[in-house]
């Protein structure tokens, strides 16, 4: 890995649950200072009344207040295509950097032809604060993070790892959730299986942090792991899975896959940084467009 991880470093990770998207955000402060990081804030959306609310974001932004700590990053690990992102709502109100990893500039262009955007949408990943290159480093406070490059579920999809927590993003799911999908535009199961066997390379006792959970077989929502029960337990990687089993088993279960409900306002939203766009009398709208997915 190559990675100088200081594994005596233990953040204190909250986590907020969506339930409408099965998405975690976390707020991650250091253990012994007031500096924090949002690692993949929501913004609900309902569809059938095309309206926008901010109830989780207001919930990060009220226990960031309430304990006094200073916001310096807001993280997304890839362009979410099943929530939209609350990072411009927080910023706004919290200050922080809003960063991604470099490649959503392939996203951006992939679905910038599908929504068919204009010369005025750039995709060079400018309205993001930070694009963040595999093996880049940050800091909040006093603890470096790490940001890792991942690619299978999306080409964008990064790894951050400060101290002992590492937030995995749509890479892994809990060891009896799997997976996440590979067959979005630019997904590769094979680099799936490759990408997350960068992370299970990471320390046992790493703790892992994911993006979303669905409670299988009707246990309770979780979730936190750890490298070693993934290694373990996984589903669909551990117990030392072949890269082509995985890739076999990846490719039939994607094909029997429903679009996420909220893939085409998400993605529009989710390249823009979480900026909705806006028509020329500066009114908030989204694009619908018919058989492009």
């Amino acid at each position: 890995m190559g990675l100088e991880i200081d594994l005596t470093i233990r953040p204190e990770v909250t986590p907020f649950f969506d339930p409408q998207s099965n998405t975690f955000s976390y707020v991650v402060r250091e253990p012994h200072g007031s500096a924090c990081a949002i690692i993949d804030p929501v913004m609900e959306f309902d569809p059938a009344a095309g309206r926008l609310t901010y109830d989780s974001a207001d919930q990060m932004i009220g226990f960031i207040r309430e304990n006094g700590l200073t916001l310096e990053w807001i993280i997304e690990t890839h362009v979410h295509a099943d929530h939209l992102s609350g990072a411009p709502y927080i910023q706004d109100q919290l200050g922080g950097q809003i960063g991604i990893g470099e490649h959503v500039q392939e996203v951006q262009d992939v679905f910038g032809k599908i929504f068919n955007e204009g010369t005025e949408f750039q995709r060079d990943g400018s309205q993001f604060d930070r694009l963040f290159s595999d093996g880049d480093t940050y800091t909040v406070g006093e603890m470096t993070g790490h940001a890792l490059h991942t690619p299978g579920h999306t080409p964008a999809c990064m790894v951050h790892v400060i101290g002992d927590a590492c937030f995995v993003g749509d890479t892994l799911f809990m060891p009896d959730g799997g997976s996440a999908r590979a067959d979005f535009p630019g997904g590769d199961a094979g680099q799936l299986y490759d990408s997350i066997q960068r992370v299970l390379s990471l320390p046992d006792e790493t703790r892992l942090f994911i993006c979303h959970d669905y409670g299988p077989g009707g246990r309770a929502i979780s979730w936190e792991t750890t490298v070693a029960e993934q290694k373990a337990n996984n589903i669909h990687v551990g117990g030392g899975k072949t890269r082509e089993e995985f890739v076999a088993f990846r490719t039939a279960r994607d094909a029997e896959l429903k679009v996420p409900s909220l893939i085409l306002p998400s993605l529009q939203v989710n390249m823009r940084a979480g900026d909705v766009p806006e028509d020329e009398d500066g009114n908030m709208v989204l694009k619908m467009p018919l058989n492009k997915l």
